[in-house]
Parts: structure tokens; sequence; C-alpha cells
């Protein structure tokens, strides 16, 4: 299962994006973090970058 961005969580830093090694992640208008399910792996490198906790794996 791909990573989940709480949006209402994500603090727009965009340490998910810097550290996703399958730039699965990007920002969306509102500086929010988006996943591209069809390029998340489920390694988990954004759930352990992310410092507010706004992602998970449902």
């Amino acid at each position: 299962m791909p990573a989940v961005i709480n949006r209402d969580e994500c603090v727009s830093c965009g340490t998910c994006v810097e550290e996703c090694p399958e730039e699965a992640l990007t920002m969306d208008d509102e500086e929010i973090a988006v996943v591209n399910v069809d390029k998340c792996n489920d390694c988990g490198a954004c759930i352990e970058a992310c410092p507010s906790e706004a992602i998970t794996v449902e």
C-alpha cells in the first residue's frame, strides 16, 4: 500500500519529497505533500523523515 498524507498534519516542509528514493512525492499548489501511487514502493523513507508524523501507510 502506498503512503498516505494527512493534509491537516502536513507542515509543508518538503522533507519527505527530499528523502523519497523513488521520487514519488511532490508538493501541490498549497505546498502539501502528494504521493504518486504508481511510483511509491512502500519503503517508509518518507514516514521516517516526516517531522510532523503526517504520513502513514494504510
